[in-house]
């Protein structure tokens, strides 16, 4: 049965141009071809790359953060109630004034101190700032130094300056080694990022991160089979050279140098928005819609790629969607928060809730504490008005 689907599955009519067997792609002469069977190997590099980034945000990111001022944050122990843990967990986190009331009266506490539990719970699961900046410097390293790589493999490519050659002896086209690890490499990026999703920061567009990822391996694993390396390349240049600024205007967001994060993040709109929304839809996709067909007769496999990429594309204009409104903000009122990520906003707001009740906490006990002591130094006085003899 699992043979009949292999065989299926692998019919060079799905994959290969008319007239093209599988046979044509096997290595001689020195050239070696793609095969599926290197895809492989992506997944124990996956792994590898999570051990190397556990050990970056120790030893490499921590140490930065802190030079940086990013300070380890030290989160309030709560009072433990199993009442008040059982509503949080099971119903929901933030009651309404009528839960509050009811749980109060559970608890035989005020209303004010339920509250207080609530946000103080809340707060316990809040990403700290040095996490995200663990997350965000091990991603800008990556895409650094893939992009610094992807472009000292490509800057002598014919297929760079001239698109027709993209297409040029399609599909005996041999792998160069360059090439192998360019895409093993990224691939293996993205699967890493897929495995750590439980453990990384949960943000708002965590579906869209895991539908990015998706469409991600299965673009470059699909290409890779089909032997699509060339258009393959340029593609992955193309996305990771706006991530870069990116991921550096969050590491410095999270340091609160906010000139800096402003100044990192526009640089980042612009080729954001040059690349992924100007030259992919009409340099790429002009690449791989419009010139195989000077080449080749329509096939299955040429279809599904363009397909791939339009979701790609539409992504794209998602993520363009929410620049856009970063943009917004940072124009009318000077600061930058990713509407995108996580609940920031919001915890934000209660954490300076929870420092005002602290401070009208401390500032009523000086009060008193003063008041005390005015007395406790003024014992003789006589109160009402009234006089001694």
């Amino acid at each position: 049965m699992f043979q009949m689907f292999k065989d299926w599955f692998w019919l060079e009519r799905f994959w290969l141009p008319p007239t093209i067997k599988w046979s044509d792609l096997e290595d001689h002469d020195g050239l070696v071809f793609v095969k599926p069977s290197h895809l492989y190997m992506t997944i124990p590099y996956a792994f590898g790359l999570i051990i190397i980034r556990h050990f970056f945000e120790k030893f490499i990111a921590s140490p930065l953060a802190k030079t940086i001022g990013i300070k380890e944050e030290i989160r309030k122990k709560i009072t433990p109630n199993t009442v008040l843990e059982h509503f949080f967990k099971h119903s929901t986190r933030k009651p309404s004034q009528t839960d509050i009331y009811g749980l109060a009266k559970k608890c035989n506490l005020t209303e004010r101190q339920v509250e207080r539990w609530f946000r103080s719970r809340r707060n316990q699961d809040r990403p700290c700032r040095m996490k995200k900046f663990q997350e965000a410097c091990w991603r800008f390293t990556f895409y650094l130094m893939i992009t610094i790589a992807g472009i000292a493999f490509l800057y002598d490519k014919p297929w760079v300056y001239d698109l027709w050659e993209v297409w040029n002896g399609y599909p005996r086209q041999p792998l160069l080694p360059s090439q192998y690890w360019y895409y093993i490499l990224e691939m293996s990026f993205y699967w890493s990022l897929l495995f750590s999703l439980g453990s990384d920061i949960k943000r708002k567009d965590f579906l869209a991160h895991v539908i990015h990822h998706l469409a991600a391996v299965s673009l470059m694993s699909f290409s890779w089979c089909a032997n699509y390396i060339r258009s393959g390349t340029l593609v992955m240049i193309l996305h990771d050279v706006a991530d870069i600024w990116l991921e550096s205007a969050k590491m410095f967001s999270y340091a609160g140098w906010k000139q800096t994060c402003n100044t990192l993040f526009f640089i980042f709109s612009i080729i954001f928005f040059i690349s992924r929304l100007i030259i992919f839809p009409f340099w790429i996709l002009y690449c791989t819609l419009i010139l195989p067909l000077q080449y080749l007769e329509p096939f299955f496999s040429c279809i599904f790629l363009n397909l791939q990429l339009m979701v790609l594309q539409v992504l794209n204009l998602y993520w363009g969607y929410f620049i856009l409104k970063m943009l917004k903000r940072c124009i009318f009122t000077k600061n930058i928060q990713d509407v995108r990520s996580d609940d920031e906003d919001e915890y934000e707001e209660e954490e300076v809730e929870e420092e005002e009740e602290e401070k009208e906490e401390a500032t009523k006990g000086k009060e008193t504490d003063g008041l005390k002591n005015s007395l406790g130094a003024n014992r003789h006085l006589i109160p009402n008005g009234q006089h001694g003899c």
